[in-house]
């Protein structure tokens, strides 16, 4: 019989590399807690900081920026282009390629959530993209 579902405290203190390229605080995901339809992470940005073009397969992302802004070019050639700035939400839909870049001073904070518990399995690199994005 398979354990009966509980409650989890995470406390954001390890931190580990993303697919994408950068540094993410450990949080709520499969491998932390057994969550079985989402995973919800902090992400600090430094400034100069910039991800991979990449995209999530098959699962919605929701972005909460905390401190900062971030610039975000997404599409399928990255065409478009948003600045998130702090209290901002953003929503980036499964299949859309993106990159966010902080092109600031400061750091920029913000609470990343997806409908994939995995937090990296449905990531998928664009390197094709990457050049597209001065």
């Amino acid at each position: 019989m398979p354990p009966k579902p509980t409650c989890h405290l995470i406390r954001p203190e390890n931190s580990y590399e993303g697919k994408q390229g950068l540094s993410y605080f450990t949080g709520i995901a499969t491998e932390t807690v057994g969550s079985t339809g989402i995973c919800m992470h902090l992400l600090t940005m430094p400034p100069g900081a910039r991800a991979k073009a990449h995209m999530h397969e098959s699962h919605e992302t929701a972005i909460y920026v905390l401190s900062g802004e971030v610039h975000t070019w997404y599409g399928d050639r990255l065409e478009q282009h948003i600045v998130v700035k702090a209290g901002d939400l953003f929503y980036i839909p499964a299949g859309v390629p993106h990159l966010p870049a902080n092109l600031s001073d400061s750091p920029v904070s913000a609470v990343i959530a997806r409908t994939d518990p995995n937090e990296q399995e449905s990531v998928v690199l664009l390197p094709e993209l990457d050049g597209l994005v001065a």
